[in-house]
C-alpha cells in the first residue's frame, strides 16, 4: 500500500500510539525501518514522530542506535492505578520467602496473560515471563488457572482457535485441554510440566473475588524437580487466598 493511501484518516495523535505500539517484549529495541514496518507508519512520518517522541523522553536510542522506549513513559507508567499489584506484592513476597521459588501474578488480557508483577531469586530456575510480558494462556500455569474459571462460552472460543505450541509437550487438543481444564476448576489450582518452556514446570492458582479470577498467582520449577510441585501447592493456595481477601476487603 502506498504511503499516502497508508496515512489516510489516520490523525498523528493515532501514529504516534501506532509507533509506541510497534514495541512490545520480543521487540525492545528497534530501528526506524522497523518501527515503520511494525506501525504501518510511512518511514519519512515515523522519522519526524521519532524526534519529537525523543525530545519529550518517550523514546531514547540505545548505544547501537536503535530506539527503545524512553523514561519519561515509565514514570508516567508508574502513575497508573496498581490496586492489585499493591495487594499482592507482600503475598509474592512472602511466597518466594517461604520456598526460594520464582513466582510470578498475572491477569487475562484478551486471550494471552499479562504478567504484572514478579520476584525471582539468582538461585531459582530461569523464567521466560517478565513484568508487562504476554504469553498464550493454555501453555502456562496461570494460564490454565484462568481459563478454567472464565465462563464456558469464552473457553470454547479459546479451544476453537488453533492453539500455538511452544514445545512437544504442550497440550494443544481440545478436549484433552477441556478435561483439564476441568480438574483444574475441580482442584482449585493447575499443574503444567515442560508445556511452555523446555526444563520448567510450575503450579499456579486463581486468586478468586466473588467466584471470579481476577489473576493468578504462579509459581516455576526446574523440570528436573517437577515431583516437588506438590509440596508448593498448599502455600501457593495459601498465598492465592489471601490476594483473594486483600481484594475483597479493598473492593
Amino acid at each position: 500500500m502506498a504511503g499516502g493511501s497508508r496515512e489516510a484518516g489516520r490523525t498523528v495523535t493515532s501514529k504516534v500510539l501506532a509507533i509506541l505500539g510497534a514495541f512490545d517484549a520480543g521487540h525492545q529495541q528497534l530501528t526506524l525501518t522497523d518501527l515503520a514496518r511494525r506501525s504501518g507508519v510511512p518511514l519519512s512520518t515515523v522519522h519526524r514522530l521519532v524526534g519529537e517522541l525523543e525530545e519529550w523522553q518517550a523514546l531514547s536510542r540505545a548505544p547501537d542506535g536503535r530506539l527503545r522506549i524512553g523514561l519519561r513513559l515509565w514514570e508516567l507508567g508508574q502513575l497508573a492505578p496498581a490496586k492489585l499489584q499493591d495487594l499482592a506484592h507482600p503475598w509474592l513476597q512472602e511466597l518466594f520467602a517461604s520456598t526460594g521459588e520464582n513466582v510470578h501474578l498475572a491477569v487475562r488480557d484478551g486471550l494471552e496473560v499479562l504478567y504484572v508483577d514478579k520476584v525471582a531469586g539468582r538461585r531459582a530456575v530461569p523464567i521466560v515471563s517478565r513484568t508487562g510480558g504476554r504469553l498464550p494462556m493454555h501453555p502456562t500455569g496461570v494460564g490454565k488457572a484462568l481459563l478454567a474459571f472464565e465462563p464456558d462460552w469464552f473457553v470454547r472460543s479459546y479451544l476453537d482457535r488453533v492453539l500455538e505450541r511452544p514445545t512437544p509437550h504442550t497440550i494443544t487438543e481440545p478436549g484433552r485441554l477441556a478435561r483439564e481444564l476441568a480438574t483444574v476448576r475441580a482442584q482449585g489450582y493447575a499443574l503444567t510440566y515442560e508445556e511452555m518452556t523446555l526444563g520448567s514446570c510450575s503450579a499456579a492458582a486463581p486468586i478468586l473475588v466473588g467466584g471470579r479470577a481476577v489473576a493468578a498467582l504462579g509459581i516455576v520449577l526446574a523440570a528436573r524437580r517437577a515431583r516437588e510441585l506438590p509440596r508448593l501447592v498448599e502455600p501457593l493456595l495459601n498465598a492465592a487466598n489471601g490476594i483473594g481477601r486483600a481484594c475483597a476487603a479493598a473492593a
